[in-house]
């Protein structure tokens, strides 16, 4: 009978969601405030190189890889057993985030 897991309930995956979008939102504006100071802001400079920018978006990726690693292992010891279920779905999908949040830190 251990084996047997709740189901979490529509209430509790909204909330889920919304303290997703929350952590992503206060990570990326951590984040871009971060590295603020690296890359290149004008791209369209003729003598302009890409390693400015990779350095920016890999300490970007690398810190968000870390936060989110480092949520989830918070949260997989501190929530109820019935909502840790939810932890590796919110996991993923961060690490889907981390390529769609590059767009807006450049833009």
């Amino acid at each position: 009978m251990a084996d047997i897991s709740e189901k979490s309930s529509g209430r509790a995956l909204l909330a889920g969601f919304c303290w997703f979008l929350a952590f992503e939102v206060v990570a990326f504006y951590g984040l871009r405030y971060l590295t603020s100071g690296l890359g290149e802001s004008n791209q369209d400079q003729p003598e302009n190189t890409i390693v400015s920018n990779w350095v920016k978006t890999m300490v970007f990726f690398v810190a968000h890889l870390v936060l989110v690693i480092a949520a989830m292992l918070v949260l997989s010891n501190r929530l109820p057993r019935r909502y840790r279920g939810q932890v590796m779905g919110w996991f993923y999908l961060a690490l889907a985030m981390s390529f769609v949040l590059i767009i807006p830190l450049f833009g």
